[in-house]
């Protein structure tokens, strides 16, 4: 059995209000009424009706007004003007402007009738619709990598062809990305999908501390080492170890990982002997490589040890129509997990984000997603729900030296971001690592200034 709409009647007079609120109310429908445009949208922000009714002249906030502001920020409500018989003009500019149908007063109960079967058959029509489209989006969903735009087909599609190779893969791209989606997108399809997948970041952590989770050690390598263990590149046995920040480790460690990557052979930290090691090596970086190579930072022949294949994964800005899928994507998962009813986005406010920078790509965009959530008044995101996003791309002031002009700004992301590292280095675009050095050299507090 299918659902009925949920009404809402939209009219200052009383007696019109009360007989269709009967009307429908006989006929098992769920409705609500409201005397004013402004009352309306109050009702809408608590709960949204699927189809409304609503009277063309009414003092304040006319009918024609009314309708283009449920257009724009509830853009599948159906909308039937109510207008007097001499008003024809104005149910004609309503139609213009998006309203579904239009009664004339004094109206008649059979022409109700037939109104509301063209809109059970209008309503029909676009759950099937929406249906589609949920249909359509799942196929835009890739290993939970989401995106149908032009560049990310592409790296589907590279992620296709590699998967099974067995290769090493090195994956480039901005902060926010989602490098480590994709290098567990290429392990889910591989032969040693069945094997485990590790994940390590290599900028997270000093050099000593890297090589015993690499290789593991041996009771009594050094103080605190009280029993032997086992490093990653054991641990990952058959699998696939996923290095991210691969462009922040060492010389040393570069020779190390390139021999183990030529003997497939390692030794734990404090011991002579050797074990074989089985897994296929996925790496990232936000670095150009090239650069650091030229700059004598990174090893040529490592370098190339790691990037037989590269995959380089679009920043935002180059996916703007991705945005509205990720962002009703992060709306529905943030919305489960914090059990707050925020079910829509607006229009408008899809348009806000498509038009921001996003330097934080797409973790940024998630972030940004669930703080509105948060501190949500209703069950729709606005463009008014986004505001803190303006504050974060505005630029510093011209005047004084760079480095007041960086010391500025990065006081002012981590202002906004609450003193979060992890959110201000997604907005800064840089790693953690390298905003602790920055906020260290800069002599800036974490915690948010007054």
């Amino acid at each position: 059995m299918k659902s009925k709409p949920e009404i809402l009647v939209v009219d200052d007079e009383r007696i019109v209000r009360e007989s269709l609120f009967h009307w429908f109310k006989n006929g098992g429908y769920a409705v609500a009424t409201a005397a004013s445009g402004a009352e309306a949208l109050e009702k809408m922000a608590g709960r949204p009706a699927e189809l409304l009714f609503v009277d063309v002249k009414m003092p304040g906030m006319n009918g024609i007004e009314l309708l283009e502001r449920i257009k724009a920020e509830y853009p599948a409500a159906v909308v039937v003007i109510i207008t007097a018989y001499g008003s024809i003009e104005s149910a004609v500019e309503a139609m213009k402007k998006g309203a579904s149908d239009y009664l004339i007063k004094p109206f008649k109960p059979e022409y109700l009738t037939l109104v509301m079967e063209k809109i059970d058959q209008q309503l029909d029509m676009a759950r099937e619709c929406n249906y589609l489209k949920a249909q359509l989006e799942k196929k835009t969903r890739f290993e939970n990598i989401i995106g149908r735009s032009a560049p990310m087909q592409a790296v589907f599609d590279t992620i296709t062809q590699v998967a099974d190779q067995d290769t090493s893969v090195l994956l480039t791209g901005e902060t926010g990305t989602g490098k480590e989606l994709v290098a567990k997108a290429i392990h889910a399809k591989s032969r040693r999908a069945h094997h485990p997948f590790v994940a390590l970041n290599c900028g997270a952590m000093p050099e000593n501390l890297l090589e015993t989770e690499l290789f593991g050690h041996q009771k009594g390598a050094f103080t605190g080492a009280t029993h032997p263990r086992k490093g990653f590149l054991e641990v990952v046995n058959g699998g696939t170890l996923f290095l991210d920040e691969i462009g922040e480790i060492g010389m040393k460690m570069q020779i190390d990982l390139l021999r183990v990557l030529e003997e497939r052979r390692i030794s734990r930290v404090g011991s002579s002997q050797t074990v074989p090691v089985d897994f296929r090596l996925i790496t990232a970086t936000c670095k150009d490589l090239e650069k650091e190579i030229a700059a004598g930072r990174f090893r040529e022949d490592f370098f190339y040890r790691i990037h037989v294949i590269r995959i380089a994964i679009p920043p935002l800005r180059e996916r703007k129509e991705d945005i509205p899928l990720l962002a009703r994507h992060f709306l529905s998962k943030i919305s489960h997990e914090t059990g707050r009813k925020v079910d829509h986005i607006s229009q408008a406010a899809l348009k806000m984000l498509q038009g921001y920078r996003w330097q934080g790509n797409v973790r940024e965009l998630e972030n940004a997603i669930e703080r509105a959530v948060v501190l949500s008044t209703g069950p729709l995101l606005g463009v008014d729900d986004f505001a803190f996003l303006h504050a974060a791309q505005a630029k510093p002031a011209p005047g004084g030296s760079l480095l007041e002009m960086e010391k500025g700004y990065i006081r002012q992301v981590l202002d906004d971001c609450a003193g979060n590292i992890t959110r201000a280095a997604a907005v800064l675009g840089i790693n953690r690592v390298t905003l602790h050095r920055k906020i260290k050299r800069l002599q800036l507090s974490r915690g948010p200034q007054r």
